[in-house]
């Protein structure tokens, strides 16, 4: 059993992965801002700002992990790669596992690139997010061995707007974004959670990007 904290645990992804842990066994506590209308059994809550030091401190003590999985929109749009890095500082501190739950835009469409976010038609509303993505994972790869990091992409249709079924299946790339043979990048809420609780349990993208999708 693995203790696991989720900054974010009432949103789309974590509050999958809150539920994919628990159901697995783990001891799992959400961070965010408010409690959900529909708490998962078995989990704990812990409501608060990720601008108090006080309330990231808390999300790392005590656990073996801590996965961050919140969207740089409305009070942390610009701001949240200064609270991530404080998160990795304290993780590094604390000796504990960092996970990052980021986009797949930064995403080489093809070995070589370019990258998904570069290509033609690309939504442009959507790149003050995508761009942020990148930068946490640049200052992740920036940081010293001592920390303990990885950063997951899910595929590019990935969202509560398309949210799926859960398989059980899921295949794992690096940096290109992974596509079935017609073309589409999907991955449920649910294999995502499945795909990240894998990577608590038996870790095996250490310091390192990956991809998942179907």
């Amino acid at each position: 059993m693995a203790r696991i904290k989720v900054l974010g645990g009432t949103g789309y992804a974590g509050s999958h992965i809150v539920a994919e842990a628990v159901e697995r066994g783990h001891e799992v506590t959400s961070y965010s801002r408010t409690t959900p209308a529909a708490p998962v059994e078995g989990a704990t809550y812990v409501t608060g700002s990720v601008f108090d030091d006080a309330f990231l401190t808390q999300a790392v003590t005590e656990t073996d992990v801590v996965i961050e999985t919140l969207s740089p929109r409305g009070e942390l749009e610009g701001k949240l790669e200064g609270v991530v890095d404080k998160l990795a500082d304290l993780a590094q501190d604390a000796g504990i596992r960092l996970g990052v739950i980021g986009g797949a835009g930064s995403l080489l469409v093809a070995e070589g690139g370019p990258k998904l976010m570069d290509t033609e038609g690309f939504p442009s509303e959507f790149l003050p997010e995508v761009r942020t993505g990148e930068a946490l994972l640049k200052a992740l790869q920036a940081r010293p061995e001592q920390l303990d990091w990885f950063y997951v992409s899910p595929a590019a249709g990935f969202g509560a707007f398309a949210p799926g079924q859960a398989t059980g299946t899921y295949r794992v790339g690096g940096d290109v974004l992974l596509t079935d043979e017609q073309g589409n990048s999907f991955i449920s809420g649910a294999d995502l959670a499945t795909a990240v609780v894998d990577e608590i349990e038996a870790p095996a993208h250490r310091r390192r990007r990956f991809t998942v999708a179907y």
